[in-house]
């Protein structure tokens, strides 16, 4: 059998106004069909009567929805002199998208009728498709043209043109949730009462007002400074802490701290002083040379599953194993995150970063301090993700090896080729 021929006709961009619909999606719209030249037929030209309806009406960002395309009726008629036998006619069209994204959707239908009378109308047909959700926020669907293709006798095909054609379905997009990267260091773990102690913070908003303060569990102590992000939302303070409550630093944006605009507690122990001892000698053990916290990976490059054209799915693959060594000592921790770009392949073509998911793990080595945390199972994405972290706490040095399984996501359809990405991994 011949391929589906080009869905004729259509109109793209903003629907005009409809001439019926109903609550139930169901609408009517002028259409213009051509039957094939071998027929000998005049275009037939008249109301199609059509519903668009998807699997999934609040999706995310990256996410892949299917369209299902019903026709129910059309003014299109048996091309054919004698009767059409049954399960002979394949439909094919486009599904337009409007509002927070553009474009059309490709949906084909199985070859599946009833027998048709010659000169009797074509029966109805349902076709369905995939896209992949690019934007948030409101996104419309509305028909487009439609080819209905029979293969009795002749391969022949009745290209339908639409014109303004109504809004049949609408869904409403969420964005991906944004990771928050913010962390902080300290120059020093403890410090006697009124000592000053350097805070160093990044991932914070370029520019933002920032409150660096001390605190004690869930509550804030008396030590506070305030501060500014640069730039490249990083920050530098000095906190001079006074209140012996205080058991840890913390840093954030706006009036006060929250998981989602502050950064995770860095422990800070406030020394008491010692009580003075009659004919006694204070000795003291030092571990010097401490070292320094690094991160090696093996490979240069990784290189997913491939899929075959048509079929869409996941592709397979793994990240180089990453070896972070933290030689620092005291009690700071450590965070790696990672983020990705779109990936693009010839012609332009392009699949979104929010399609790369992962799924870490983490292993400390035998003798390591600290306790190591693999991130959430999730997608990467260009806002970013954990990979590992280990804690602030009583101690965090050690050797840790981070290794994650990735899949990339693609629909149905994804034009042929190579598409190429950049990973980051970024150690704090």
């Amino acid at each position: 059998m011949a391929a589906l021929a080009a869905t004729a006709g259509g109109v793209l961009g903003p629907p005009a106004a409809a001439e019926s619909q109903t609550p139930s999606g169901q609408v009517e719209f002028p259409t213009r069909c051509l039957p094939p030249r071998e027929a000998g037929l005049p275009a037939a030209e008249g109301p199609t009567t059509a519903r668009i309806t998807v699997d999934d009406p609040a999706p995310k960002v990256g996410d892949t929805v299917t369209v299902t395309y019903q026709v129910t009726r059309t003014p299109a008629v048996n091309p054919v002199a004698d009767e059409l036998p049954a399960d002979v006619l394949t439909p094919a069209g486009r599904v337009l998208l409007g509002g927070a994204q553009s474009g059309e959707v490709t949906v084909v239908g199985a070859q599946r009728n009833d027998p048709v009378g010659a000169g009797a109308a074509l029966p109805a047909v349902t076709m369905t498709g995939t896209f992949t959700v690019t934007a948030p926020g409101a996104i419309t669907l509305a028909p487009g043209g439609y080819t209905l293709h029979t293969s009795h006798l002749l391969d022949l095909d009745t290209g339908c043109a639409v014109t303004g054609a109504p809004v049949s379905g609408r869904i409403t997009a969420s964005p991906l949730p944004r990771a928050n990267l913010r962390s902080l260091a300290l120059g020093a773990a403890y410090g006697k009462p009124g000592a000053g102690v350097e805070v160093t913070g990044a991932g914070f908003a370029p520019g933002a007002a920032v409150t660096v303060a001390g605190r004690a569990g869930a509550a804030e102590t008396a030590d506070r400074v305030a501060a500014r992000a640069d730039g490249r939302g990083e920050v530098r303070a000095h906190l001079p802490v006074t209140d012996r409550a205080t058991t840890a630093v913390v840093a954030y944006e706006g009036p006060a701290w929250s998981a989602q605009e502050g950064s995770g507690p860095a422990a800070y122990t406030v020394l008491a002083p010692a009580p003075p001892r009659a004919a006694a000698q204070e000795v003291t053990a030092l571990v010097v040379d401490p070292g320094a916290l690094s991160m090696t990976q093996t490979g240069a490059s990784l290189t997913l599953g491939a899929l075959p054209y048509g079929s869409g799915g996941a592709a397979p693959g793994r990240i180089g194993t990453v070896t972070v060594k933290d030689a620092r000592g005291g009690v700071r921790g450590w965070t790696l995150t990672g983020k990705v770009t779109a990936f693009t392949g010839a012609g332009g073509a392009a699949v979104p970063g929010a399609s790369l998911s992962w799924t870490p793990t983490c292993t400390a080595a035998p003798g390591s301090a600290g306790r190591c945390a693999a991130g959430s199972a999730g997608p990467v994405g260009p806002e970013g993700a954990v990979l590992a972290s280990v804690p602030d706490g009583a101690a965090a040095g050690g050797t840790f090896t981070i290794d994650a399984a990735v899949t990339l996501t693609l629909p149905a359809y994804t034009p042929p080729g190579a598409y190429r990405a950049v990973l980051t991994l970024t150690l704090s």
